[in-house]
């Protein structure tokens, strides 16, 4: 399944029907799992680790040294799950010394073209980023977020479970669980109630969710205000519970 023309460095651990594409370079230090499949004109280097099934398209550099400045050399990692769909000229690369050493990646997520995935960022699972999204270092990314088409998203910055970012938007403070988020800079817009209905979010959750939204963003209360309005809420609700933490634990600040 190895085509003749792919290049594997001897120190490269390959999974069980693994099928690797003409001109491809798979470099040293690289675990590629059970059943992925990647394309020709891919470059893959280590320390990486892929899970199983993945899929990685032509002309993606996975596990290439970053571009921070600060980078020397360091012996850092690229860690990807399972299941996801690398598109083509996809960029992600390994962690540094300055964070834990370690870009992570989860599992079931679509990275559309030309995103890109910068030093030490930490993408859970169940993730699309649409063509042309690129989030700088250090951006932690939650489940089940969408980030639209050439959205940017700022170092250090957080984005929380279930959020949404239109098209176009650039990211400068945090953004918590749920919230849908446009412009330049980025400001909220509503709640993802759509991705929550698919996603199986009882009425009543919805409702807890959008009472918190609005004590949040709409009532012009100060977080400590709004902290006390849901503190009772946020005992009966854990997703409630789960966006108030968020913001309190917030470093960058929220967009409000």
């Amino acid at each position: 399944m190895i085509d003749k023309l792919a290049f594997v460095h001897p120190t490269a651990k390959i999974g069980h029907n693994v099928t690797i594409g003409p001109w491809t370079y798979i470099g040293e230090n690289v675990e590629i799992g059970d059943d992925t499949w990647i394309s020709s004109h891919v470059v893959v280097k280590g320390p990486t680790v892929i899970g199983k099934g993945n899929r990685i398209f032509q002309f993606s550099s996975v596990g290439e040294e970053c571009q921070d400045k600060k980078y020397a050399g360091e012996q850092t990692r690229l860690i990807i799950g399972d299941n996801n769909i690398i598109r083509e000229s996809v960029t992600i690369h390994r962690g540094t010394t300055q964070d834990h050493g370690e870009t992570r990646i989860g599992s079931n997520n679509l990275f559309m073209a030309y995103v890109h995935i910068a030093h030490d960022c930490v993408v859970g699972n169940n993730v699309i980023m649409a063509n042309n999204a690129s989030i700088a270092g250090h951006v932690h990314v939650g489940d089940w977020v969408i980030l639209g088409g050439m959205t940017g998203v700022h170092q250090f910055v957080h984005i929380g479970d279930h959020a949404f970012t239109a098209g176009a938007s650039l990211i400068l403070k945090d953004v918590p669980p749920f919230v849908m988020a446009s412009g330049s800079p980025a400001a909220p817009r509503g709640l993802n109630l759509e991705g929550l209905k698919r996603r199986g979010f009882t009425k009543e959750s919805q409702r807890a969710i959008l009472n918190a939204y609005k004590a949040i963003f709409r009532k012009s209360l100060t977080i400590e205000e709004a902290n006390a309005e849901l503190a009772e809420s946020a005992k009966n609700d854990a997703n409630v519970k789960m966006l108030v933490d968020f913001v309190n634990h917030s470093a960058r600040g929220i967009i409000r």
